[in-house]
């Protein structure tokens, strides 16, 4: 059974980098753990209404960090997913 398109795709990414991977028609996202690149495209074709040319996918480490007092403890590990699209489509959330 296929799961909802929504829980496949979280959120995207938001950083410089991500920024300017854009201008090669390069979109990324954080993707649902156990998600793979077949799930990951049907949902952005669905959400969006685009045509995925490539999905590139790779799990993002938990970094150290301290708490409080020396207490050592992690950031979170997630699944990143980066899209590329056809010529001449772009989704629209990223130009606002």
């Amino acid at each position: 059974m296929q799961r909802d398109p929504r829980e496949v795709i979280i959120r995207p990414v938001i950083t410089e980098h991500s920024y300017d991977v854009m201008d090669n028609n390069v979109y990324t996202f954080e993707v649902a753990k156990d998600s793979n690149k077949i799930e990951i495209r049907q949902a952005i074709e669905a959400i969006f209404g685009v045509t995925v040319v490539k999905v590139n996918t790779l799990n993002v480490k938990p970094k150290p960090k301290r708490v409080r007092y020396q207490k050592k403890g992690y950031t979170r590990s997630w699944k990143k997913a980066m899209v590329t699209l056809a010529e001449g489509d772009t989704i629209e959330i990223f130009s606002a």
